[in-house]
């Protein structure tokens, strides 16, 4: 038996955390070069969330920084995640990759009108040493109402799969899936289809050090922010064309000695065209508007006034925690802004019965939420800090306990009714997420996209001028 190897590296959820790039630039491009002086074929994939608007360089280019990267290289294939698919405006996500060098795959995103667009690939084929044949599938994680008001079309994953793999049967000897669904997804579809081989799995940021294997299926994940680099080698019988052994493991970024000196000066450069890109001046305030993450400071107020104004709510909540530091006195610049709330969150509505806006309320207030060090839900704070409201009284009591009580409730001046239905003008992640179950649990909701939070923001101090 005449064995060949294949190396398979993949990155996933970088977040635009470009610090550890070129490390991870270096090791790629050594391992590069060194698998091909033994003659064994290397493939580069990455899972997806690349980007992340969080960074001021992503924010600038609209993502198209993160592909140069890409294309720099030389991967031979993406998927996209939730960050490339709902962060972006429609024209930005549908010119991302006009100029990108390798194929992108995602079988579950369409145009609205049911169309496929031309740079999405629902599967792609590499050939490699002695006419092996590697089926490369993706999908991404099926977040239907965000992708429908954005003008797309996203459809069941399990079931494009199916469709793709039903298409690939009999032209490939391997099958890799680029799986943003996330790691239960990933462990679910190994059972399911038992024909893929390898699943590279991101969304959930899980660590698999030495893979997953579920039945004869191979599961592999590197966590989040470029902290590993993930290394899968396949052994494959030449003269069979059947796939021997497979191997994962991982590497950790912080281990890597030596960074790529270009790639490094490229970031620095654009870094630098990206932040005079954002300078343009959004308004000269007269006085400073502070923030507190633990009182309703100036910031907050003006925050929680403009989601009101702009989802034409009842009345409006946000949390503190989402605006990083204050404005000073004098010109305030769209990076400005971006700096102080950088998370890729919209504003949304929500209609509440007054009994679950009493207890949305009481739950926000208690020391434990405004203390809570949240990750994940595009936040990209350190706490969630004290709630402010807009068209809304809290009135707080300090106890015995030497904790503050919410003793009154006043909804626009009249005492809150807990039979009523509200509309709340409120932030996207609570919608998302464990943190207000009865808000996640709401049977009506609806999405202002494709605007962030620091876009209405820049709206309302617009207003001051």
């Amino acid at each position: 038996m005449v064995l060949q190897t294949i190396h398979v590296y993949h990155t996933n959820d970088l977040h635009s955390h470009f610090e550890n790039w070129p490390k991870i630039a270096q090791y790629l491009l050594e391992r590069k070069s060194f698998h091909k002086k033994n003659k064994e074929d290397v493939i580069l994939l990455d899972i997806g969330d690349h980007i992340d608007r969080f960074h001021p360089l992503t924010e600038a280019t609209k993502g198209k920084a993160n592909v140069e990267l890409l294309n720099q290289l030389q991967y031979n294939a993406v998927t996209i995640g939730n960050n490339e698919g709902i962060t972006l405006a429609f024209e930005d996500l549908d010119h991302l990759y006009d100029h990108a060098q390798f194929p992108v795959i995602v079988s579950n995103l369409f145009y609205s009108n049911g169309s496929r667009p031309k740079w999405i690939k629902p599967y792609h084929i590499l050939t490699c040493s002695n006419n092996i044949k590697i089926g490369l599938i993706g999908a991404t994680v099926y977040y239907e109402k965000f992708y429908e008001l954005l003008g797309w079309k996203i459809t069941n994953p399990y079931e494009s799969l199916k469709e793709v793999l039903n298409e690939l049967r009999g032209k490939v000897d391997i099958v890799i899936f680029l799986s943003h669904l996330g790691l239960s997804d990933d462990e679910w579809v190994a059972k399911k289809f038992p024909e893929i081989d390898i699943i590279l799995g991101g969304h959930t940021h899980h660590v698999l050090p030495e893979g997953k294997k579920i039945q004869n299926t191979l599961l592999a994940g590197a966590g989040k922010y470029g902290q590993w680099i993930g290394h899968v080698t396949l052994t494959i019988d030449e003269d069979n064309k059947v796939l021997e052994n497979v191997e994962a493991k991982l590497i950790q970024t912080n281990t890597i000695k030596m960074e790529n000196e270009n790639i490094s000066k490229w970031i620095k450069v654009k870094q630098n065209q990206a932040k005079e890109k954002l300078n343009e001046t959004v308004v000269v305030l007269k006085q400073a508007l502070k923030v507190d993450w633990f009182s309703e400071s100036p910031l907050a107020k003006l925050l929680a006034s403009a989601i009101h104004e702009w989802c034409n709510g009842e009345l409006a909540m946000v949390n503190a925690g989402v605006l990083l530091e204050s404005l000073p006195e004098g010109k305030v610049t769209k990076e400005d802004i971006h700096r102080i709330c950088p998370h890729p969150i919209n504003p949304c509505k929500v209609l509440l019965k007054g009994d679950q806006l009493k207890e949305v309320i009481l739950q926000a207030r208690t020391q434990k939420m405004e203390e809570l060090q949240l990750k994940g839900l595009g936040f990209r704070g350190k706490v969630m800090g004290r709630m402010v409201f807009s068209g809304a009284e809290v009135i707080s009591k300090k106890l015995s306990d030497g904790k503050e009580h919410v003793q009154e409730i006043y909804i626009n001046g009249e005492p809150l009714d807990p039979n009523r239905i509200y509309s709340v003008a409120t932030i996207d992640m609570f919608t998302l997420g464990p943190l207000y179950p009865e808000i996640s649990h709401a049977s009506k909701k609806e999405y202002f996209m494709p605007e962030m939070l620091r876009d209405v923001l820049e709206w309302k101090l617009k207003q001051l001028t």
